[in-house]
């Protein structure tokens, strides 16, 4: 699969030398090369002395460390930007904070067909509650408004929005005064979007991939689809990165599709797979994710989208067509689904297709020992977002609330997929949690039940290396020589080798052992600051002179 590239890699030739280089060529590397947006050669600082006199460029990393840049797995680009540029309600301490702010963003935005909001969390707030209609009418003065939930599969709103969907009281999901969910949600989203101009969208896709380059990611998985955005959403964002300088955007559009033929209007879209979003079922947080056994806070299951015989459909179809298929997938009722589901697709058309193709599973949060073993067997990438449990999980988190104890500490278990085999990618899920990459790997590597967390090596390389094989490159997301240039440079503290606990062997953490180093990501130490990232060759983030 061809990388999609922002922009013709520059013919320049660029060495950097005098810090870290973070490599599995060489451990000890202090230096490399890059030509025509390739990496050409790393290794010692003694060694780049040879290549002084014959390139363009030298670049004096002055102790910084390089490493591959990140590639963020699932991320909603249009809606992250949206968030950056409006109304983020992620950091609302209190339900009464919340008006607040959706009065004074209703006050500043009085242009706005229809004002759009994210990231409240009634679970965090001691009001235990969402804002109600009659509240959110009164701080918009009667205004259009959707204010999505933090995980996003339900939202409040205004009566004037829902004046704008007629039918939708009919539709499943429809509460007279609470959170929308299912259907009724996903046509007010639409009607919401509907209001966001072609200027408005450019804009907020730019805003996220400039706040992603800063942040060191090189790459990111766009995950749009018909339920959650709009094909011109997608192919806007596809061109955008085609023609200005940024991370690059591997699109996936989540429609499903029953013969191989249908595939053609997934390509024509620029999609590389009928994949991301495709909603087997819900959130956790909306009391959507489809379980076995009914939440502990709520006397119901959650929702199914999909059973297995749809989605054994959509795997052949898109494995005869040579399309990456894939699923969204939380609850452990969905996730049993998406196993018997890709393996009634492997008992049509081969195992080793299905597992050549590299379905992926995204979240994939409530995982048994037998359910991490299909994904094994089947070939199964689990896209999964390390922030999710940094966020709502631990003793007191939501995870607990929705679940009990007992379900809770099962969730996220990456130290066990790891075990078995299964590729992991990371990601943010953003607008849902942040573009964050280094803090996702310190989530994953102190994940709050200490049997699932990872070494950070095998978290970074999930979040770089990860995200390349996720779509189907063996040869990216690391820096060696044949590789595209994809790096970032980064100020920071000491380089360690951290690992789960002290049973790992000695010698790992062993400076003689060869292990490369990463930052210290220990929880309250300070995370690694951008200096400048690099797509391609090119230069897309630098870090302005302080």
């Amino acid at each position: 699969m061809s990388e999609p590239t922002p922009a013709e890699a520059p013919a320049r030739t660029v060495l950097l030398r005098g810090g870290t280089v973070h490599s599995p060529a060489d451990p000890f590397a202090t230096a490399m090369v890059v030509e025509r947006g390739s990496v050409a050669w790393v290794g010692s600082e003694g060694a780049a002395d040879s290549f002084a006199d014959g390139v363009d460029e030298t670049v004096d990393l002055g102790g910084a460390l390089v490493t591959a840049a990140f590639t963020d797995a699932h991320v909603h680009t249009t809606a992250t930007g949206l968030t950056l540029t409006g109304l983020d309600l992620s950091d609302a301490r209190t339900l009464a904070d919340a008006l607040d702010r959706v009065r004074a963003h209703a006050s500043a935005r009085g242009a706005d067909r229809v004002l759009l909001g994210h990231g409240w969390d009634a679970t965090r707030w001691p009001e235990a509650r969402p804002p109600s209609r009659a509240e959110l009418d009164a701080a918009t003065a009667g205004r259009p408004l959707y204010l999505t939930r933090v995980d996003v599969h339900s939202a409040v709103v205004t009566s004037a929005l829902l004046d704008l969907v007629p039918g939708v009281a009919g539709l499943a999901g429809h509460a007279p005064d609470g959170p929308l969910t299912g259907a009724a949600h996903h046509a007010v989203r639409a009607a919401a979007h509907e209001s966001v101009t072609a200027a408005q969208r450019t804009a907020a896709q730019r805003a996220a991939r400039a706040h992603a380059a800063s942040r060191g990611i090189g790459s990111l998985h766009e995950c749009a689809g018909p339920d959650i955005s709009s094909p011109e959403d997608l192919t806007g964002l596809l061109r955008l990165a085609a023609e200005e300088p940024g991370p690059r955007v591997f699109g996936y559009w989540a429609e499903a599709i029953t013969e191989a033929k249908e595939a053609d209007r997934i390509r024509d879209l620029g999609a590389i797979g009928a994949a991301g979003d495709l909603f087997v079922d819900g959130s956790l947080g909306s009391h959507t994710a489809c379980l076995h056994e009914p939440y502990a806070d709520a006397p119901h299951t959650g929702v199914a989208h999909h059973d297995a015989a749809a989605i054994a459909a959509h795997v052949a179809a898109c494995t005869e067509a040579g399309l990456q298929a894939g699923f969204h997938a939380i609850g452990d009722a969905a996730v049993t689904a998406v196993v018997e589901g890709v393996r009634a697709a492997a008992d049509r058309v081969g195992l080793a297709r299905i597992r050549a193709a590299r379905h992926r599973v995204e979240h994939a949060e409530m995982l048994t020992p037998e359910t991490i073993a299909a994904f094994a067997e089947l070939g199964l990438t689990a896209s999964v977002q390390p922030a999710f449990d940094a966020a709502w999980g631990g003793e007191d988190g939501m995870y607990v609330q929705r679940l009990g104890r007992e379900r809770a500490r099962t969730l996220n278990p990456y130290a066990a997929l790891l075990r078995a085999g299964v590729p992991l990618a990371l990601g943010s899920d953003s607008p849902v949690t942040p573009l964050d990459p280094w803090g996702t790997v310190r989530a994953a590597a102190f994940h709050r039940t200490p049997e699932h967390r990872v070494s950070v090596r095998a978290a970074f390389t999930a979040h770089t290396r990860g995200g390349w094989r996720a779509v189907g490159r063996d040869d990216a997301g690391v820096l060696v020589p044949g590789a595209p240039a994809d790096y970032a440079i980064w100020e920071t503290g000491d380089l360690v080798v951290q690992v789960p606990d002290s049973r790992v062997a000695d010698w790992s953490t062993d400076p003689r052992s060869g292990t490369p180093g990463l930052p210290d990501l220990t929880p309250g130490r300070q995370l690694p600051v951008c200096v400048r990232t690099v797509v391609g060759g090119r230069t897309v983030h630098e870090r302005p002179n302080e």
